[in-house]
């Protein structure tokens, strides 16, 4: 606790790194998440071939993904988000699947009756009524990125986890593995229960 106490400079340029991370995967996972759970649910055969595909990805440790992908896109954050992508879509992709499947069909067909298009439908009848069930996948995806955002760090990608790295690299650096740990878990929590207030409030809604 103390070295964070005495390092709120870096602490916070570490945290700034990491959400960075963290916010520009979940923003390219979810571009690619809703075209994907788009075709699933209207193409209902290429379900199994597409999440059978994605869920076998997300088995890959993430260590061993990421050095794969070092060759194509070097030893820096971009192996690393891309990662992070990947792993993210199997979640996504699976949550907004059972969100569109959650729309009654006869709510669709009241929406274009009253003269709604396809768009208008979208936006104002789907992903309102969708939308707990979205945030309850991108809050899982958000901790799993977070996790792996720690790995990274190994990888010259920066974040919070280059604090557990050069404590365990400087023996005996116990101070800054238990900082790296300590502002790891709490970001997690800070994220998993803003994402978990938002979730519960359109459920309200």
């Amino acid at each position: 606790m103390s070295y964070l106490l005495n390092h709120p400079g870096l602490m916070w340029q570490l945290t700034q790194e990491h959400l960075a991370m963290v916010g520009m995967t979940l923003g390219m996972a979810v571009v690619l998440a809703v075209p994907l759970a788009l075709l699933v649910h209207h193409v209902r055969w290429l379900a199994l071939p597409v999440m059978g595909i994605l869920s076998i990805l997300y088995t890959v440790p993430s260590l061993a993904l990421i050095i794969l992908l070092v060759p194509w896109l070097g030893l820096n954050a971009r192996s690393v988000v891309v990662a992070m992508v990947i792993y993210t879509q199997v979640i996504l992709v699976r949550h907004f699947c059972v969100g569109l499947r959650s729309v009654e069909p006869a709510i669709l067909e009241a929406a274009k009756g009253m003269g709604m298009n396809l768009w208008q439908r979208w936006w104002q009848v789907q992903v309102p009524l969708m939308l707990p069930i979205v945030l309850a996948g991108l809050r899982l995806a958000a901790i799993v990125a977070i996790a792996i955002a720690t790995v990274g760090a190994k990888f010259g990608a920066g974040g919070l986890g280059t604090l557990l790295f050069d404590g365990i690299a400087q023996a005996g650096r116990y101070d800054k593995i238990w900082a790296g740990s300590l502002a790891v878990g709490s970001l997690a929590l800070l994220v998993n229960t803003a994402l978990l207030s938002l979730e519960w409030a359109t459920r309200r809604g």
